[in-house]
């Protein structure tokens, strides 16, 4: 009896050992397996890197050097630097001179050089000669590839209210100089941009364009508002069949048969005045002209299409063109510091072609264009001629012109204005103003 009680005993502790053993086994594999798991996410939380891949190249398996093109330095200059012999060079120029002649090279251009092993020759050269393309060469096999980069283009809004200048109005609200540039080139023919006033509004719809997702330049203004005092000034942007420019709100063109102004970026520093007093001579003295002031090398334009009748240098005029427009009408540009390229008597230019740039030859005292204008063989203030309108719009263009017109005037007329506070000026056009440091929102 006894021997089976013990028996009984020895198998409940045998099964007990058994079921704890099976636990403790249990649980150590939970704890691998959550050991294992947590070992697994510890290594997934770890960012695999992408391949650097750019100009088609997976970079990740070259040694990869960068630079800009400096001041006098030639293709043979860098590639020395990296182990490519002159002979090789040599015969790289002559055999790509057709695809790309190594002379174009221009400082302060970037360049790749690519690499497997830096103790060997290198065996890519790639240059940027602009943001919109590169040129691969190929220094093993000598040959040149010009890839142009794709670019996209999108449509954008922006506007702004004059406080101080249009340029800083532009700027303070986002908005790049080129694109100040291109708004006076779709409002030039309307809106003295000399003459503008604090208060004055803008509002815009235009492309921008973008390679890689990162702003390259501006295309087209599609559309432009101006407010100027109690005047409201429309650009629509319109193409047809044998036309591409600007148009009012009633399909008329906005490009008069003369621009407003000679320059861009400028101011006027002297106008159309009989009895001027003369800086250089010191002495009343007629001034025929309107000057506007601008630096040295800003280019001066045709404000109308003409024929070159004179490219001269007097003692008074220094270097000057004079163009002939019609029977009626003549312009004349003075004090250039040189021609434009191309720019003889017997020359055709057109409306806006740079025609020379601003100096300071002949009797002035600064750098300048004094801007001269002839109606019938008589010099007159061209600030007061009511100028001869341009040809209107075919009707036939007229309902398609106004499908766009819609669009457009839609987009700009949801466009807030926005007033910035004038950085770091306590004067203003109008007088002495202190600034909020608050944006208001009109």
């Amino acid at each position: 009896m006894m021997k089976k009680s013990n028996f009984r005993i020895s198998l409940i502790i045998l099964g007990l050992a058994i079921i704890g053993f099976s636990i403790i086994l249990l649980n150590l594999d939970s704890k691998l397996r959550i050991g294992s798991k947590t070992q697994l996410q510890q290594l997934a939380s770890f960012p695999i890197p992408p391949p650097t891949i750019q100009y088609g190249f997976l970079l990740d398996t070259f040694q990869v050097s960068r630079d800009t093109i400096q001041d006098k330095e030639f293709l043979a200059d860098i590639l020395l630097r990296h182990k490519v012999s002159f002979s090789d060079i040599d015969e790289l120029a002559r055999a790509t001179k057709d695809s790309f002649d190594v002379r174009g090279l221009r400082a302060d251009r970037p360049y790749t050089i690519l690499a497997t092993d830096t103790s060997q020759a290198a065996q890519y050269f790639i240059y940027e000669p602009s943001v919109f393309s590169y040129v691969i060469f190929d220094l093993q096999n000598k040959t040149a590839n010009k890839i142009e980069r794709p670019v996209s283009t999108s449509v954008k809004t922006g506007a702004g209210i004059i406080q101080s200048s249009l340029w800083n109005a532009m700027t303070d609200n986002g908005m790049s100089f080129e694109l100040a540039a291109s708004m006076e080139d779709a409002l030039a023919w309307s809106i003295d941009f000399h003459h503008i006033q604090k208060e004055d509004r803008f509002k815009l719809v235009y492309e921008e364009r973008s390679i890689d997702g990162q702003p390259v330049g501006i295309g087209k203004i599609l559309g432009a508002y101006y407010k100027n005092v109690d005047n409201e000034y429309y650009a629509i942007h319109f193409e047809n069949e044998k036309h591409a420019g600007y148009y009012d709100l009633e399909a008329r063109s906005m490009e008069k048969a003369f621009l407003k102004a000679p320059v861009k970026y400028s101011r006027i520093s002297s106008r159309y005045n009989l009895r001027r007093f003369h800086p250089v001579l010191r002495r009343t003295r007629p001034h025929f002209g309107t000057d506007y002031a601008a630096p040295t090398g800003t280019p001066i334009y045709a404000v109308a299409d003409g024929l070159v009748t004179k490219r001269s240098r007097t003692r008074g005029n220094g270097n000057y063109v004079k163009i002939k427009h019609d029977d009626v009408y003549q312009t004349q540009y003075l004090h250039m510091s040189r021609f434009a390229t191309g720019v003889n008597v017997g020359t055709h230019v057109k409306q806006g072609q740079t025609i020379g740039y601003v100096g300071q030859t002949g009797l002035a005292n600064g750098p300048h264009v004094c801007f001269r204008f002839w109606k019938n063989g008589k010099q007159v203030n061209h600030l007061k001629e009511n100028l001869p309108p341009p040809d209107p719009m075919p009707a036939k263009d007229i309902p398609r012109f106004n499908i766009v017109k819609d669009d457009v005037k839609a987009k700009l007329d949801k466009v807030p204005f926005k007033k910035f506070p004038v950085k770091n000026v306590s004067q203003t056009v109008e007088g002495s103003t202190k600034s909020t440091g608050k944006d208001e929102s009109l």
